[in-house]
């Protein structure tokens, strides 16, 4: 299967020092769009890494932000995630965004910040996204953004925004136990909860394959990759309540 993509993001600036966020934008629109804010995992600096999924998002009818941020930094990235996120908020509508329709998504750490975010009472001023998304993460540890594990928060009453969970069944870095413990956990609080488990690894969910060579996920070739990548661009859309045709088909709104 071959994958369509809209053109090169426009990379911009987020922090004072000149760190860079990607901006993928829809190929057209005739009004203002959801906006998914998309961070990738540990390795730092990894926005390319995003960009096969990111533009399949897009290609669906979405605005969607990929920053880059450092797990290694002295506060584990929490300045970096946070200032991105005041970032999109305040600039989305530049782009043609609805920030009334924000979805925050992330990869493996990444993935656990953005339920940390979206769940936390106090984090963020009181401001909550549209729904959260976590994509092949782990939910025991504190986030760095919160302190607090996302688990030890859910146990203490239902979510306060829908989640949305993917993590593929072959993944060999973290296992897909992590996610179905929380999305168990969700359901007992009685939250709004998906769990979707494409036959994939943990790079194939994000569109990707891992090359030893490059030390580095690539754009997906195999089929199971692309498949579980198609898979998550379907849910980060339908968290923005968006319906999705895969490869560049188009969305309609729901």
């Amino acid at each position: 299967m071959t994958i369509a993509h809209p053109a090169p993001p426009e990379a911009v600036p987020y922090t004072a020092d000149g760190r860079l966020m990607d901006v993928h934008r829809p190929d057209s629109a005739t009004g203002p769009v959801p906006v998914v804010l998309l961070w990738h995992g540990r390795g730092p600096d990894e926005r390319d890494v995003m960009r096969p999924l990111a533009r399949e998002v897009a290609a669906a009818g979405l605005l969607v932000l990929v920053p880059d941020w450092r797990s290694d930094s002295a506060d584990g990235g929490r300045e970096h995630l946070l200032a991105s996120l005041d970032h999109a908020r305040r600039t989305a509508a530049a782009y043609g965004g609805d920030v009334e329709r924000f979805v925050l998504a992330g990869w493996s750490m990444g993935g656990r910040e953005a339920v940390a975010v979206a769940t936390h009472p106090t984090t963020v001023d009181g401001w909550r996204p549209t729904a959260a998304v976590g994509i092949a993460s782990s939910y025991h540890s504190p986030a760095v953004t919160t302190g607090a594990a996302p688990l030890e928060v859910l146990a203490a009453g239902p979510s306060p925004v829908p989640v949305w969970l993917v993590h593929g069944t072959a993944d060999d870095v973290l296992d897909a136990d992590r996610t179905r413990e929380l999305s168990a956990a969700l359901v007992e609080q009685g939250s709004s909860v998906v769990l979707e488990e494409p036959a994939t690894d943990h790079a194939g969910v994000v569109l990707t394959e891992y090359d030893p060579a490059a030390n580095r996920c690539l754009p997906a070739r195999a089929e199971h990759a692309v498949q579980g990548g198609l898979a998550t661009a379907r849910v980060l859309a339908a968290a923005a309540g968006v319906a999705y045709l895969p490869c560049g088909g188009g969305s309609t709104g729901v």
